[in-house]
């Protein structure tokens, strides 16, 4: 019964897995990879063009602008045909893409030095920085990519498998930053971004020589044998001391970005203060050391006693030997009083607004008081000038629009009860006479029923 479970379950998985009858010929395969191979002509005019496009993008920060740029570029031909070329023994069509994988490489950075020469915008945006950094994910993201690159060459369904890999490999914007740091002389991009391109450029061929090898193609006839396997080993050894500097690159990230973590934790947990706020925070390594500096605004605390205090405390955040820095007041005008004077500008756009609100919540509370104090004042006039009003009631009211809540009116009404209706005309007269009597800009006279 078991054993019966088990081949259903290998089974499953098999037919799920098969790639037959999906697989083109080796023939038709090696056809479409080695018309990617060559750099001349058409092919080296359009990758320059995308190395410029690229340029623009890195230039202007714009991520859709270097995806443009690598759908373009026809960087991926020769990488996948290196892969070929080990996989199947065919060492002159390797020589053939690494010659133009290089000189491909060598236009590129020269065509983007050239750009970045003239360019008038020099910021290090991004884009740009994000290429001089490589670590293990850029390792795994080539050989993956590789991966589904030889796939989709060798299958009939080929979809949109090309393009994606060549936006997820990013083969152009690391030459781009490379030609950038040849330009402003800044060497460590230089060589950053170079490293990225060459991790890209061997695990995407790497993981085509293997693709060759699980899709079982047929070594060249002329293929020697030894020579195959000097070769390989070179493939192998390749692949692993690439991608050492990327694995201490990675190393040094995550300590960094646990050092980061652990200090968010100790500045929540333990620097609460009563009267004073932690305003900024920065951990950060120099010359080997780790510092955590704390900008703080509000009384100002003694320092000592403060640092005393709390570096007892690090090392239950595995924090010890961390150095602590405190800036507050104006010890440090670069980085305290900025801060201290955007807290003073919202605060004073706060309490603008407030004030605002209480003159115009004063102004309605003294046009109500003279408004209500009014109607007593002038009844025995009223009674003369108009005999048909028996009461009258003066009210101070505020207006709003329903189509624009924040538009409102201030105005005072009249409200008066009478023998008989006051005519157009009376309406307009009573008006004018409160206006003029109360010293009011707007009055509105409204009759009233029993």
């Amino acid at each position: 019964m078991k054993k019966d479970l088990v081949n259903r379950f290998s089974t499953f998985f098999v037919n799920y897995f098969s790639l037959n009858g999906q697989l083109v010929s080796q023939a038709d395969a090696e056809k479409d990879i080695r018309e990617g191979v060559s750099f001349r002509g058409t092919n080296i005019l359009i990758l320059i063009l995308a190395i410029f496009i690229a340029s623009l993008g890195l230039n202007t920060n714009s991520t859709a602008v270097i995806i443009g740029a690598m759908l373009i570029s026809p960087l991926m031909g020769p990488i996948i045909g290196i892969g070929l070329g080990v996989g199947i023994h065919d060492f002159d069509l390797l020589k053939r893409c690494l010659r133009n994988l290089i000189m491909a490489a060598g236009f590129s950075v020269i065509a983007s030095t050239l750009y970045f020469l003239i360019s008038p915008v020099n910021e290090q945006h991004s884009e740009l920085l994000a290429r001089t950094s490589p670590t293990i994910y850029d390792v795994l993201i080539g050989f993956f990519g590789g991966g589904a690159g030889i796939i989709a060459l060798g299958s009939t369904n080929k979809g949109n498998v090309i393009p994606g890999v060549a936006i997820a490999t990013a083969l152009m914007p690391p030459l781009c930053t490379a030609g950038y740091g040849l330009a402003t002389w800044q060497l460590n991009y230089f060589f950053g971004a170079s490293y990225l391109f060459i991790i890209n450029s061997i695990y995407i061929a790497f993981a085509t020589f293997i693709g060759v090898k699980l899709m079982k193609y047929k070594p060249a006839q002329e293929a020697d044998t030894v020579r195959a396997r000097k070769v390989r080993n070179i493939v192998y050894a390749l692949a692993i001391l690439t991608m050492l500097p990327s694995v201490y690159l990675t190393y040094n990230m995550l300590k960094k970005s646990k050092f980061v973590s652990d200090a968010d934790r100790f500045v929540a947990a333990e620097c609460r203060f009563p009267d004073t706020q932690v305003l900024q925070r920065n951990a950060y390594y120099q010359d080997g050391q780790r510092y955590l500096s704390l900008t703080l605004v509000g009384r100002t605390l003694p320092i000592d006693s403060l640092r005393l205090a709390l570096s007892s405390k690090l090392q239950y955040y595995g924090l010890a030997g961390t150095h602590l820095l405190f800036i507050q007041g104006g010890t440090d005008a670069s980085t305290s009083l900025p801060a201290i004077g955007d807290i003073y500008s919202m605060a004073q756009g706060t309490i603008s607004r407030q004030q605002s609100t209480i003159d115009s919540l004063r102004n309605l509370l003294t046009l109500e008081r003279e408004s209500s104090l009014s109607a007593p004042e002038i009844s025995p006039e009223i009674k003369v000038l108009f005999p048909d009003i028996d009461r009258i009631g003066i009210s101070a009211t505020v207006f709003a629009e329903p189509d624009d809540p924040a538009a409102t009116d201030t105005a005072v009404v009249a409200l008066v009860h009478m023998r008989k209706r006051l005519t157009k005309s009376e309406n307009t007269r009573l008006a004018d006479y409160l206006k003029a009597r109360l010293g009011f800009n707007k009055v509105s006279v409204v009759e009233v029923g029993e």
